[in-house]
């Protein structure tokens, strides 16, 4: 295993598995500029070797959303361009083409939730709260939450959820899809390696596919969404992968991947 450390993630690598720590325990892992930036520098030049990126936080949450001690008075041109920001980097987190897969506990609240949902894999243990504040505070999210957990719980239960200031714990979650899976207490970490560990093994393109067509495809039309079907599948099936997995099945064992 390899380590490096940065102002807020610590990031280490074993085999073909990155865990993206984030690393400011005393704010709850709170949202900065700092951390965007440094999140936005990984998933921008992620090393060639990393099939799967682990994202979860350190003491005891994952990420508490917006950092308000740091908070910057901006006009509503510099706060549309702030969002706007934060777009970019979510966007960068769900379409690099590396699956990543979270291991949450604690808070996931506010621009945490927004980062959460811009994974694709979603583990939460007990201690986990799913919060959006933001109606409470004044303010409105500006991180993608309208989209990301809008098309998870629906318009309709997302308004009570912001008016509200409403929580939600593992268990909900798992039912409401803001997690796929809800474990006990000290499995998160144990899960997610187990689950890139899976992913890592499957082909990288078919992998790319996935991440890329499926989150395009759910805003398309019928026609439009089975075209592209026809033509991720035309990519996948006659790729060597593609050979080497019908090989495989044949020959009664594990395929080996590009």
């Amino acid at each position: 295993m390899t380590r490096s450390r940065m102002q807020t993630l610590t990031l280490d690598i074993e085999g073909p598995v990155a865990t993206l720590t984030m690393n400011r325990p005393d704010k709850r892992n709170a949202m900065n500029d700092q951390l965007l930036s440094e999140l936005d520098a990984f998933f921008s030049d992620p090393p060639k070797a990393v099939k799967v990126v682990i994202l979860t936080g350190t003491g005891g949450h994952y990420c508490s959303g917006l950092d308000l001690s740091e908070h910057v008075t901006r006009d509503a041109e510099g706060t549309l361009r702030h969002s706007r920001g934060w777009h970019a980097v979510m966007d960068k987190i769900q379409f690099s083409g590396l699956p990543v897969v979270s291991a949450m506990v604690g808070a996931v609240i506010g621009g945490g939730l927004e980062l959460a949902t811009a994974t694709h894999v979603r583990i939460a243990e007990p201690s986990v709260i799913f919060q959006l504040p933001e109606g409470r505070r004044g303010i409105y999210v500006g991180g993608g939450a309208s989209v990301r957990v809008g098309r998870i719980l629906g318009a309709d239960r997302m308004i009570e959820m912001m008016l509200t200031g409403r929580k939600y714990d593992s268990e909900e979650g798992l039912r409401l899809g803001l997690c796929h899976y809800a474990v006990g207490p000290g499995q998160a970490m144990e899960l997610a390696r187990d689950l890139a560990g899976k992913i890592a093994s499957n082909a990288g393109l078919s992998n790319y596919i996935m991440i890329h067509a499926l989150a395009r495809i759910e805003d398309m039309s019928k026609a439009d969404g089975l075209f592209t079907e026809s033509l991720c599948a035309a990519l996948t099936q006659t790729s060597p992968d593609a050979q080497e997995g019908l090989k495989a099945f044949l020959q009664k064992r594990s395929p080996t991947f590009r």
